[in-house]
């Protein structure tokens, strides 16, 4: 087995069909060799029958008579059970190898002397005179002869046979393996950085054509993770420079103001801030890093998120920065014990970012509404609604990507950081699920987290 997979694959298809090819060949060579040693046989024993026939008929019909002397080149015995032999022109070596005895019924046996092969038929016959086998012999050695010049054609034949097989199979597999060859190549050409593009499809509509189009498909994916991943170490890069350089400033007036308690403590305060800003950021990141890591698929019950859901609304009401503005919320839930594919902290985080951003996005005085409910087929469905002006048509298309805010002044309108609602379609893909964005005729904006049943 290790010198198989030493060898290439053409020379393992080529081994293959010269193993299947000798075995069939091999099979057919015994089956033909067998039915023309048959044949040769049944001629043989026919011609000897044909020899003894008028001899038997005598024994049977004129057993006073003595039997007629054989012609000059048929080969017959008749030997009595009492008295031996009454005719006998049969060679010495083959009378000398057959039975002394009468048999109870015909036979034919095929004979092998030193010096000739011969069939012999022995058919006992019975009158009032006694017991007779009439033994008549043809010589086989036409028969033999012609057996193994067919042998030996069976053997050439074989041979050539598996010559064309082994040539066959190797300029079918060199032929079938060419388009790998080419995407070997391409590969290389492409792993090294000196060609762009994709692998080559062939013209067939293969097998191998079906590989180079999916691997062709996993290239693009690559790249488009790459260059997504370019991105968000580009877009990072950004969100953590402006925050760091307030961190220094702040510490610089700081110092500035180390113989000022009051100052002090407002630079300290403002430093502070900053770095809280860096922390969360450098949690988001982390979350979203972790939505492409492999795991067991959790189960949270629906009881556990309504506890999250209220668990949520009452952190952002405590955090004071929901002004003159109110949360009210509903939850209508047919099954409370189905099951759904993500973990409370994380349904947790969902509730968070979307009820931040309407707060954000919504107007002094206004109502934030949140909406927990189950359609018919128990799949949940989570919606955020606030007050605001709504959000810029050209800006829904790119809503979840990473790093992206609603205006170019980079408020926190949907997200301080511009990672929540990534961070929200992450989780909710994760579980299955969907998240989107849509603005409302009558103003404000909606969004839709839909999470399916386990």
């Amino acid at each position: 087995m290790r010198f198989l997979r030493r060898l290439s694959i053409r020379a393992r298809i080529t081994l293959g069909s010269l193993l299947v090819g000798a075995v069939v060949l091999t099979g057919v060579a015994v089956v033909l060799h067998a039915q023309i040693e048959r044949a040769t046989l049944a001629t043989d024993q026919s011609l000897a029958s044909g020899d003894a026939a008028p001899f038997v008929s005598d024994l049977r019909h004129n057993p006073d008579e003595p039997p007629d002397r054989p012609a000059e080149d048929v080969l017959v015995g008749i030997r009595s059970s009492t008295t031996g032999w009454v005719v006998d022109s049969l060679p010495r070596d083959v009378r000398a190898v057959l039975p002394s005895s009468v048999p109870d019924e015909g036979v034919t046996l095929r004979l092998h002397t030193d010096r000739r092969v011969a069939t012999v038929v022995g058919i006992p016959v019975r009158n009032h005179d006694g017991s007779f086998v009439v033994w008549a012999a043809h010589d086989g050695r036409a028969g033999q002869e012609t057996v193994s010049r067919v042998d030996r054609s069976l053997v050439i034949g074989t041979v050539l046979a598996l010559a064309a097989f082994a040539a066959a199979a190797w300029l079918l597999s060199t032929l079938a393996l060419r388009p790998v060859a080419r995407m070997r190549r391409t590969a290389e050409a492409l792993s090294s950085g000196t060609a762009e593009g994709h692998l080559p499809v062939g013209t067939s509509d293969d097998e191998l054509a079906a590989l180079a189009r999916t691997l062709n498909s996993f290239i693009d994916r690559q790249r488009e993770n790459a260059e997504r991943e370019r991105r968000m170490v580009s877009d990072a890069s950004h969100e953590l420079r402006t925050p760091l350089a307030a961190l220094t400033a702040r510490l610089e007036l700081a110092h500035g103001a180390s113989g000022d308690a009051v100052a002090l403590e407002r630079e300290l305060d403002a430093a502070e801030a900053d770095a809280a800003r860096l922390v969360a950021l450098a949690n988001t990141l982390l979350e979203l890093s972790r939505l492409d890591e492999a795991g067991p698929v959790p189960s949270t019950a629906t009881a556990e998120l309504v506890t999250e859901l209220m668990g949520s609304i009452d952190r952002a009401r405590a955090l004071g920065g929901t002004g003159s503005r109110d949360i009210d919320f509903t939850v209508g839930l047919d099954a409370p014990d189905e099951r759904y594919a993500l973990e409370p902290a994380a349904f947790a985080r969902i509730v968070d970012n979307l009820v931040a951003n309407a707060i954000a996005a919504g107007e002094d005085g206004g109502v934030v509404r949140v909406a927990l409910a189950q359609d018919g087929a128990h799949d949940l469905e989570l919606r955020v609604v606030d007050d605001g002006p709504g959000v810029p048509e050209a800006f829904l298309p790119q809503a979840f990507d990473r790093f992206t805010r609603a205006d170019s002044a980079r408020r926190a309108v949907l997200g301080g950081s511009g990672l929540g609602l990534a961070l929200v379609r992450g989780i909710a893909e994760r579980a299955g699920g969907t998240a989107t964005l849509e603005n409302l005729p009558g103003g404000g904006a909606v969004a839709v987290v839909r999470l399916p049943a386990r």
